[in-house]
């Protein structure tokens, strides 16, 4: 896909997201808001990177943070065994490098899922640019509260659902980011293998495959013909259902 395709909105079609209008208009709002902020207020860098592209890696000296204009990113760690883990996704309004900031040096690897365009703004300038504009500084602060409910979200899954719900949530965490920007959500391609998914969701390749069977056999999900990396969800509050019906399962085996 090219840079000039991802730069068009595809307008949100998914029903499940019809009864949310003033939801989904508020975060387009916001990210609209912000990004014109930060372009009206402090010196940035346009890059334009393609898949595989690393931004920065772990150890790095931080200069800069990184804000989402468009495309899919990924974070990547190591962990103690050596092995890389998926830490974290980010999508157009989000930034990047937030975890430089206390050590000085980056704490990850960010690397883009597809071509899109990043913002590259010097952190002693974001500084200097913050006492002109205090929304600044409060726009990064509410960054920085969104991602810690995040991963509180992230670690509340992994030790309270099933592998199954696991998988259902994080398609509807997707469907749900993807409507927040104004972009389709009824069907979409996975940016990542479902090694990848299985390591951001803490499960084995296997496991994801036979989520995503089952999902696809209860026909909460389908997958398109030309791949099996391209989704279409009918009915986003189905994926809701079926993570319910796994959380009440697992439940009902513990009480036991």
């Amino acid at each position: 896909m090219s840079y000039a395709a991802l730069q068009q909105p595809i307008p949100v079609s998914n029903r499940a997201f019809a009864s949310l209008p003033s939801a989904v208009e508020g975060s387009l709002q916001r990210i609209g808001d912000m990004l014109q902020l930060i372009e009206q207020s402090v010196p940035i860098t346009k890059r334009v990177v393609h898949a595989g592209d690393s931004v920065y890696q772990a150890g790095q000296e931080f200069e800069c943070l990184y804000v989402v204009n468009a495309g899919f990113f990924k974070m990547v760690n190591l962990s103690s065994e050596g092995r890389e883990q998926v830490v974290g996704l980010h999508l157009k309004g989000d930034w990047l490098g937030l975890d430089g900031m206390a050590t000085s040096q980056y704490g990850c690897d960010a690397i883009a899922m597809d071509t899109g365009e990043l913002w590259a703004i010097r952190y002693d300038d974001l500084l200097r640019a913050s006492l002109r504009t205090p929304a600044l500084l409060t726009a990064l602060h509410q960054t920085m509260s969104r991602e810690l409910v995040r991963e509180q979200d992230s670690m509340l899954s992994m030790c309270t659902l099933s592998a199954d719900a696991r998988v259902a949530g994080f398609l509807r965490y997707w469907a749900e980011a993807l409507a927040q920007r104004g972009l389709r959500t009824d069907q979409f391609t996975l940016r990542m293998t479902r090694a990848e998914i299985g390591n951001y969701l803490g499960m084995t390749l296997e496991s994801v495959s036979r989520a995503l069977s089952r999902l696809a056999r209860g026909d909460v999900i389908r997958f398109s013909e030309k791949g099996r990396r391209d989704i279409h969800i009918p009915h986003v509050e189905a994926l809701t259902a079926f993570m319910q019906r796994g959380s009440a399962a697992t439940a009902a085996v513990a009480l036991h």
